[in-house]
């Protein structure tokens, strides 16, 4: 079994929930508190074991770029002043994954952004990081799905339970029990944004998919599915019909930053998080709920 080395992170969509900002800052570099978003899934991919990232992206998103490089203005201001914590934290962020940058020409969807990056992953499994979708739990999402894969040797999504009114938002599974799993189902298919009645379950595929090469033949005959766009989860279902997929309830709060409730929670939790605003923002948060 290869090891899981590579990651793809699909951040080419236009934001549209967040306009007006999305119109001039793209939403991966919206901050949570101090850190942008991208910062957060790129982080996790390294924690899970992952060395090479892909972002896939389009003609306006150049800070992300920026982000992951060093800047030698920086670096020079920070170490004439004695700021060698700050060069240090600039440092890690630049070395803690390969980051590597691909434009989707054209936003046809997740599927054809996942379809661009063949060459960059060739024959090995890899795991898919969707550009909206941040989670913070105690074991990094990616290593929970690497070690399901691991003990099975096939195709894994990350899921849970959503009310039913939401999962024509995101996707409803089919799925199986497996004796001695908790966590862990077998899925033989699944839709992408049913209709009501479609649904086969309030399972959901909330951002996070680990899948091995032969996806992209799949993806190369796929059909545009739901909004006209190429669909990852149109891919996925038929491989989890023909060979079948594992869902796995991953651990973890999912916060959705491609819409402004999902980065105004992100940015509360990581506030009462964050050393140099915890204790503070916590009474500020008290006060402000005894007005509400």
């Amino acid at each position: 079994m290869k090891k899981i080395t590579k990651a793809i992170i699909p951040a080419a969509g236009l934001g549209t929930r967040m306009l007006p900002i999305s119109h001039a800052v793209c939403k991966e570099m919206l901050p949570i508190v101090d850190l942008p978003a991208v910062y957060h899934l790129v982080e996790e991919a390294a924690k899970s074991g992952i060395t090479d990232v892909l972002i896939i992206t389009n003609r306006d998103k150049d800070a992300m770029e920026s982000f992951f490089d060093l800047s030698i203005e920086y670096e020079k201001a920070l170490t004439a002043k004695g700021k060698t914590e700050e060069v240090k934290r600039l440092h890690e962020i630049a070395d803690m994954a390969n980051v590597y940058f691909l434009r989707q020409k054209e936003t046809k969807g997740l599927g054809h952004a996942v379809g661009r990056a063949r060459k960059f992953v060739g024959d090995e499994p890899f795991v898919v990081l969707y550009g909206d979708d941040i989670v913070f739990s105690k074991t990094p999402v990616c290593r929970q799905l690497i070690d399901v894969y691991e003990k099975y040797g096939k195709s894994v999504v990350g899921v849970k339970p959503v009310p039913m009114e939401d999962v024509r938002k995101y996707s409803s599974l089919k799925v199986e029990k497996i004796e001695g799993e908790d966590s862990v189902t077998y899925c033989t298919d699944m839709i992408e944004k049913p209709k009501p009645g479609e649904e086969f379950s309030n399972l959901s595929i909330l951002g996070r998919v680990l899948l091995t090469p032969d996806i992209f033949d799949v993806i190369d005959n796929l059909e545009p599915g739901a909004g006209g766009e190429y669909q990852l989860t149109d891919a996925m279902k038929k491989v989890a019909r023909e060979s079948g997929i594992y869902a796995l309830e991953f651990e973890g709060d999912r916060y959705d930053m491609g819409s402004k409730l999902g980065f105004l929670m992100a940015n509360v939790r990581r506030g009462l998080e964050h050393p140099e605003t915890a204790d503070a923002f916590r009474e500020y948060l008290k006060s402000l709920s005894e007005t509400l």
